[in-house]
């Protein structure tokens, strides 16, 4: 894929070696949840609302994959949902979701296979900050399309595939280490034919950028030379999309 060969020529040969996100997010579940300067939580955070707002949720069931611990589930819950279910590869990020939820319903997610859902089964599928940690995509879409029921709703936000090209990682300190995890770059406009082979109808698609706005975030953490080299580059998308009425 030509736009693939291009993202490639980017990446940077000193990047840090990954870990795979399960045993990652084991560790960073501890402190997951506390940290106001995180940029990438901080811009998901905005645009995930954005993106849920024309959407119905009262009366619904909502699929959160890789749900972590529960990030969004207050503005879900707000809406009175009439379900909410949380699936993630981490058993740690769970353990926390379920402690700030008691009875909440989650499974650990292995491989695509969404276990307890049949076809057609939810209104809502949101996924948030986890789709460049999916092995196989198209197998991932492809699950959560058969669980969507028609005339439902797909959210997906994620790490833009060009800070990742560049060199960009998702990463955090335990101690005095700081572990990456495992990143997959899919770029958007393969994301987007996927979703068109499976007849998903396009709502809505937002990419942001790198600009003077998140400044201040670099700065607290000492990193400057590091905004200067992603000032302009593509940090942050997310795609609205829907699955057709039965009816049409």
């Amino acid at each position: 894929m030509p736009l693939l060969n291009k993202l490639r020529q980017y990446i940077r040969p000193s990047r840090r070696r990954e870990s795979e996100p399960a045993a990652a997010y084991d560790i960073w579940a501890l402190s997951y949840d506390h940290q106001p300067d995180n940029l990438m939580l901080a811009l998901d955070e905005g645009l995930c609302a954005d993106l849920l707002r024309p959407v119905t949720v009262t009366g619904k069931v909502v699929v959160d994959i890789g749900c972590g611990t529960g990030r969004h589930w207050k503005k879900i819950f707000d809406r009175q949902p009439a379900r909410l279910l949380g699936y993630d590869v981490s058993p740690g990020m769970l353990a926390i979701l379920r402690q700030k939820y008691p009875g909440s319903e989650t499974y650990l997610l292995k491989g695509e296979s969404l276990h307890g859902l049949p076809d057609a089964a939810c209104d809502l599928v949101l996924s948030t900050l986890t789709v460049a940690h999916i092995p196989d995509l198209e197998a991932a879409l492809r699950e959560w399309y058969r669980v969507l029921a028609p005339g439902g709703d797909m959210i997906i936000t994620d790490y833009h595939p060009e800070a990742l090209a560049k060199g960009g990682q998702r990463t955090f300190r335990e101690g005095k280490k700081v572990i990456a995890v495992r990143n997959h770059i899919y770029p958007i406009r393969q994301i987007r034919a996927i979703a068109g082979q499976l007849g998903l109808q396009e709502q809505k698609v937002v990419e942001k950028e790198i600009d003077d706005t998140m400044k201040p975030y670099y700065e607290k953490q000492q990193a400057l030379a590091v905004f200067e080299r992603f000032r302009g580059v593509r940090i942050i998308y997310g795609i609205h999309l829907k699955k057709p009425d039965a009816a049409f």
